[in-house]
């Protein structure tokens, strides 16, 4: 079950039955699993580490009960009182943020490695887990360097071939809560109604849908889709000029890095985003920041980049540059290969070698109308989202994938 079906749950109770039963129809797959692995020896030798999934509070326990003496690796990226606070379920003092508080403390008991995506998030985790957290940045996937590698190839920003007027294309990818500031997004397009030199595509559904819709409802440049494939997602923000952060002013707000910044900087485009701690550790000089909750200061910002396509060249190419050095698979994993092992370079996999010898760019990006020929791992569909995403398991041997 995703973020948006458990907290569901939350707003409806009666659903409770459900999550159960989903639960216990993969922990059995899952246990089945567990023993087949006992009476036999996987692929690659004995599993030198669990690697607890996004979501997986309750998943922890039957990891730990399962491979007993094994190191437990929790993804912690999302805190379950956190979430319920941020779509404003309870208050900090409610019996529902209580009892997701208790559910967290629980599963992060359980692990010996917790992953967190920012400093902040780090500082977050309570004191007892705290030395067992390690911040590895969320990334992108092989699929997202790829299409930004095509895009790597176009005449920058992508003037029109008659040398008439060209638009600046901005794409919004998102879930539309609170976190992503979309009641500042339907005003910034408001704002940009009367401007011809921009129009703007809008990705997703969400909490906050209608009245971000509502509010840009006067725009006639924004188009917008409720979905698009995720096989399919790469190449089509990549053909976008802009790709946009998030604007929310919330707490929760200030302490992440949107998935979908490093996947637009990673696919050519320029970055526009909240001005945020955490954001500007990660991009750098290689995004526009606008403050948080600023309708108008967003609008300005695009309105700038429409009207200096050097400015906008040269962002796109810093930002796919921060990308290839920082954001790269094998680059965002290596923190916790090397906690849970320390002969991790024994490890190292075709994709550690890629797009640089030293996980730096290709020469040939530096020239924006240069062509580049992705990497194997690059061109590989089931490169990302998997554990594997590094070019290499997070160990020197497999890692069981639970979650």
């Amino acid at each position: 079950m995703d973020t948006a079906a458990r907290i569901a749950v939350l707003r409806q109770p009666w659903r409770l039955p459900l999550l159960v039963g989903k639960l216990a129809r993969c922990w059995a797959l899952l246990v089945l699993r567990a023993l087949r692995q006992r009476h036999g020896s996987p692929p690659g030798g004995p599993v030198d580490a669990v690697l607890v999934g996004y979501l997986g509070h309750f998943d922890v326990h039957l990891a730990r009960l399962l491979f007993r003496g094994t190191p437990i690796v929790l993804d912690h990226l999302v805190s379950a009182a956190g979430t319920a606070r941020d779509r404003g379920l309870a208050d900090a003092r409610g019996a529902r943020v209580r009892l997701m508080r208790a559910i967290d403390d629980a599963a992060l008991r359980r692990a010996d490695v917790v992953l967190v995506d920012t400093e902040e998030h780090l500082d977050a985790l309570p004191a007892a887990a705290r030395d067992r957290g390690t911040v590895v940045p969320v990334g992108a996937g092989a699929a997202w360097f790829a299409a930004g590698a095509r895009t790597a190839r176009e005449r920058w920003p992508g003037d029109p071939a008659g040398g008439g007027r060209w638009r600046l294309r901005v794409v919004f990818v998102g879930l539309f809560t609170p976190l992503h500031g979309t009641r500042t997004l339907g005003a910034a397009l408001a704002a940009l109604a009367g401007d011809d030199s921009i129009e703007v595509t809008v990705v997703g559904t969400g909490q906050e849908h209608p009245g971000c819709r509502r509010a840009a409802a006067d725009n006639p440049r924004v188009t917008w889709h409720d979905w698009i494939p995720a096989a399919e997602l790469p190449g089509f923000v990549a053909g976008h000029h802009v790709s946009l952060g998030i604007f929310g002013a919330t707490a929760k707000a200030g302490r992440v890095v949107p998935t979908k910044v490093f996947q637009g900087a990673a696919a050519g485009c320029a970055i526009v985003t909240s001005d945020t701690a955490p954001q500007r550790r990660a991009l750098g000089d290689a995004a526009v920041f606008v403050p948080a909750g600023d309708p108008s200061a967003l609008a300005d910002a695009l309105r700038d980049l429409a009207g200096d396509p050097d400015r906008l060249a040269r962002l796109r190419r810093a930002a796919r540059r921060r990308a290839l050095e920082h954001f790269w698979p094998a680059t965002v994993v290596a923190p916790v290969r090397h906690r849970i092992d320390p002969a991790v370079e024994r490890d190292a996999g075709p994709a550690d070698s890629s797009p640089g010898a030293a996980g730096t760019p290709n020469p040939v990006e530096s020239s924006p109308d240069a062509a580049r020929t992705p990497s194997p791992a690059e061109s590989s569909p089931g490169a990302a989202g998997t554990p594997n995403a590094a070019g290499g398991n997070l160990t020197a041997g497999p890692v069981w994938w639970l979650g």
